[in-house]
């Protein structure tokens, strides 16, 4: 199936399944590197937007880029511990100004892809584990798509230890379009309030081929109705082969 039809096919499902009505709200998949442990109920769909996300980086010959970009995620709950997901990047603007030279911008779309995700069962309400295996389609414009269909299988396992911190240890696997890496990043979750969350995380990727990178940040969520949540969240490059900075703003909706 190709891409755009995928796409169409599970944003369609979107109207169908949001019928039903529920008091609780799931956790949200983003901010941040990882992705929450646990699935949509059967029937939930939750709506993730990055408004939009900031990449800024300068390279050992003076080559500053700066990309903008926004995300968008579809989360449909599927059946029980089951979801299914379809996400992309419709909007991106690249900037590139090299040292002494005029500076040029790049706009177009970036890649798309579904994914599936799967709670795993447990048998402490402090241990929560999922995997999240996806296929992301070249569907993008030249300058802002891989090049090729990739395939990822990410794990994320959260520790609850008490009402106000967790802990949490994501990592994930990706391969295709000539490329091939493993990422890993440990985060701390704290409630700051009963409406509003911070965390702090760091990231690994070793990328064969190429330099492996570090970073690590902070972000913070805020509830802002019962099925509405704001992020906001950065990271910064902890060498001289990482990002510079990686930054975002971003809403999520649940419907149910």
């Amino acid at each position: 199936m190709r891409a755009p039809a995928a796409l169409a096919l599970l944003l369609c499902t979107v109207p169908m399944l949001a019928a039903a009505s529920d008091d609780d709200t799931p956790a949200f998949d983003r901010p941040g590197l990882g992705f929450s442990p646990t699935t949509l109920p059967r029937g939930g769909v939750a709506l993730e937007l990055g408004l939009p996300s900031l990449a800024r980086d300068r390279d050992g010959e003076g080559v500053l880029s700066t990309q903008y970009s926004s995300d968008v995620t579809v989360r449909v709950g599927v059946g029980e511990r089951v979801e299914l997901q379809a996400f992309g990047t419709p909007w991106n603007r690249l900037r590139v100004a090299p040292r002494g030279q005029p500076a040029s911008t790049l706009r177009g779309a970036g890649d798309s892809g579904v994914a599936l995700k799967v709670a795993l069962p447990s048998g402490s309400d402090r241990h929560a584990w999922a995997l999240l295996a996806s296929t992301t389609f070249d569907t993008g414009e030249r300058d802002f798509s891989a090049g090729g269909p990739q395939y990822a299988l990410g794990a994320s396992y959260e520790y609850t230890f008490n009402d106000r911190w967790s802990g949490a240890l994501y990592a994930n696997a990706v391969r295709g379009a000539g490329e091939q890496s493993l990422s890993w990043s440990p985060s701390l979750s704290v409630a700051l309030s009963e409406n509003v969350g911070a965390f702090v995380e760091a990231g690994f990727t070793h990328t064969q081929g190429a330099p492996s990178t570090a970073i690590a940040g902070a972000g913070l969520t805020w509830m802002v109705a019962r099925r509405v949540q704001l992020d906001a969240s950065f990271d910064l490059g902890l060498d001289a082969d990482s990002p510079d900075l990686q930054a975002g703003l971003g809403v999520s909706f649940y419907f149910r």
